[in-house]
């Protein structure tokens, strides 16, 4: 560590309850360093940014200020209670909501709606949780008339990436921005004219070469019992809603006739049926 970096550690290691309060602006005017510093410290601790140090350092100072387990934290353990369960995941997702929300480019996001709104053909990539998001995204874009399909199969992927044109649009999900079956795809179609998005958690990571709008989401702590894809899949589904309510007002005189279309035709599914 630098002189400027070691004053930032110190400060952290000494008064965790005092540090997590502050933002990346305040620890740097305390530390008399700069918020470049400050970030680069983090990292250097192992922590993707200064957010996720600052949500260790709360659950430090609360740990012990009970001499215990912190009551409220991301991190679940064995025998915590279900209270402390719902406590823990409700706080976790709370803040992941309001990291992602706080950290949306709006710029970007108009951008990616304009462009899903006039699409041709809209194809979705990810893998694992990520293809649920798409999926969900996919199912929302359906109903109000669009063209939209939802790839898991990343060789089913790449071969209809091929046929991405000009006017089509693809979409990557990924947290860590490096998975290879999600960024393939999202190249070809990249490379072959279609505009690109990427949801990712790691707006630096290899999949922003190849994307021509990025939407960053939140980038919650691990745990033992809480793996990333849980947190992930939170901010991800936020991003999608966001996504489909942008579409949704742009193309509102087809989308709201297609819409009503989808819930009549599958009304009788929800009536009770008659007795015989």
């Amino acid at each position: 560590m630098t002189r400027s970096m070691q004053r930032v550690a110190e400060a952290v290691a000494g008064d965790p309850a005092g540090c997590a309060a502050l933002t990346v602006t305040g620890l740097a005017e305390r530390t008399r360093t700069s918020e470049a510093t400050v970030v680069r410290t983090s990292r250097l601790l192992g922590y993707p940014g200064y957010r996720d140090l600052r949500l260790a350092l709360a659950a430090l100072a609360a740990q012990q200020a009970a001499g215990g387990a912190p009551a409220v934290t991301a991190d679940i353990a064995v025998d915590d209670s279900l209270i402390d369960v719902v406590a823990k995941l409700a706080q976790e997702e709370q803040q992941c909501l309001a990291d992602t929300a706080a950290g949306l480019d709006v710029t970007q996001l108009e951008a990616a709606v304009s462009a899903l709104a006039s699409a041709r053909r809209i194809d979705v990539y990810g893998i694992g949780a990520s293809s649920l998001v798409g999926q969900d995204l996919v199912q929302k874009l359906l109903r109000i008339g669009l063209i939209a399909h939802a790839h898991a199969d990343p060789h089913l992927a790449v071969t209809n990436a091929v046929q991405m044109r000009t006017g089509d649009v693809a979409l990557a999900i990924t947290h860590s921005g490096r998975t290879t079956d999600v960024i393939e795809p999202l190249r070809v179609a990249f490379d072959h004219g279609a505009t690109t998005i990427a949801i990712t958690g790691r707006p630096d990571g290899e999949i922003a070469s190849y994307a021509d709008h990025i939407l960053t989401t939140s980038t919650a702590r691990e745990s033992e019992l809480r793996p990333a894809a849980m947190s992930s899949r939170t901010s991800q589904l936020l991003v999608v809603d966001c996504l489909f309510i942008g579409v949704a007002q742009r193309t509102y005189d087809t989308a709201a006739p297609a819409l009503s279309a989808s819930y009549e035709a599958l009304a009788h599914r929800h009536s009770p049926r008659p007795h015989r």
